[in-house]
């Protein structure tokens, strides 16, 4: 799928998905009531042992004194700690996590394929619970195992403003789940995840073209790992920058 990508659209995209990822970050902790910090260059969410700490920088370069915040946030952590800069511009090495880098990637609006199995935006509880253990099969998110329901995907999350779960069925058994976030009128996608059983029979693609099209009018972001890059180009999304991940966990 081809659509055209204006530049200027491109150089914005990392600041979209910061602010993007944070409305995402913000409502995930308020939705299972942990702490949300808010700074000018930051946003960080605190919390329990399982689910840890999340970074999410706002802006190109902190100063020292955000930079000893969040040295100081991640040394009295509950649990794991991630970090997140779309900029690629604060160096959080001295913090001896691991480290890597992805595409953020940016689609402008335009037309969205039908999927080729059945994807519902996620209404009950129980289906809540599916799309769960479908996010911790694929992203192999040992940290929330055994499964607790609603920890991940608490009910409020989905009764926050602008946040949508959808899952994709194979022969009425959830294969697939996203989370879906429109904020000042920009899409994003999380946690776009496949569990090993149904991996390659298409549910990535589906999945994604069925939270894609309530979106379809606006420009929408995300952050892609390398497996997934392949699949979100063939659906219009181009690179815009390189993102900068952390983490304390192997």
């Amino acid at each position: 799928m081809t659509i055209g990508t204006n530049p200027a659209d491109l150089a914005e995209a990392p600041l979209r998905q910061a602010r993007n990822s944070a409305a995402f970050w913000a409502a995930t902790g308020v939705a299972r009531g942990h702490e949300v910090i808010r700074r000018p260059g930051f946003l960080a969410v605190a919390g329990d042992a399982r689910a840890g700490l999340r970074i999410l920088i706002q802006q190109p370069g902190l100063g020292a004194d955000e930079v000893a915040e969040i040295t100081d946030l991640a040394g009295r952590a509950a649990g794991p700690v991630d970090a997140e800069d779309p900029f690629s511009a604060t160096d959080l090495s001295h913090l001896g996590m691991r480290t890597w880098q992805m595409p953020v990637m940016l689609r402008p609006p335009g037309p969205v394929e039908t999927p080729a199995m059945p994807v519902d935006r996620v209404r009950d509880e129980d289906d809540l619970h599916e799309a769960e253990r479908a996010v911790i099969g694929g992203f192999e998110l040992a940290r929330f195992e055994p499964h607790r329901g609603g920890e991940l995907f608490p009910m409020a999350l989905i009764e926050q403003p602008g946040v949508d779960v959808f899952v994709a069925r194979i022969d009425g058994t959830v294969a697939g789940a996203c989370v879906t976030v429109v904020d000042a009128g920009f899409g994003s996608h999380y946690w776009v995840g496949t569990p090993a059983a149904f991996r390659s029979r298409g549910v990535g693609r589906a999945v994604m073209l069925g939270s894609l099209a309530p979106l379809a009018d606006l420009p929408v972001t995300l952050t892609a790992s390398r497996l997934g890059r392949p699949l979100y180009e063939s659906l219009g999304f181009t690179t815009a920058a390189q993102s900068t991940w952390w983490s304390s966990t192997r």
